[in-house]
């Protein structure tokens, strides 16, 4: 998958911004929060589920996250073999755990509630 695929697909999910951090990182956020970055030399983290992190790292094709695994965030370093559906899943349930510990009002704001 490609990283410009990414983009479009985190990008349409409701209330999605980017900013580049941290160099050239292209951070997906809600809410002013993160749910998802793709890296600028490659690859991709994002916050996962703690079932799905359980099973994407052990023996899956994910990584614990630097600095963010005790929060449950996984990488990808490769995205190449990555399937685009999966990926679309991935970035949606990131989005959806990262929104719903927005307050009500902020889910209100950015038309989410």
């Amino acid at each position: 998958m490609t990283p410009e695929a990414i983009e479009a697909c985190a990008l349409a999910l409701p209330g999605a911004t980017l900013s580049v951090q941290w160099g050239d990182d292209h951070v997906f956020k809600v809410g002013g929060k993160m749910f998802a970055v793709l890296g600028s030399a490659g690859g991709l983290s994002f916050k996962a589920s703690d079932l799905a992190f359980e099973v994407l790292t052990e023996g899956g094709p994910a990584r614990p996250a630097p600095y963010l695994a005790r929060a449950k965030w996984v990488r990808f370093d490769d995205l190449d073999g990555l399937d685009p559906d999966e990926v679309a899943d991935w970035l949606a349930t990131a989005h959806g755990l990262v929104a719903a510990k927005l307050t009500r009002a902020q889910r209100r704001e950015i038309g989410l509630a």
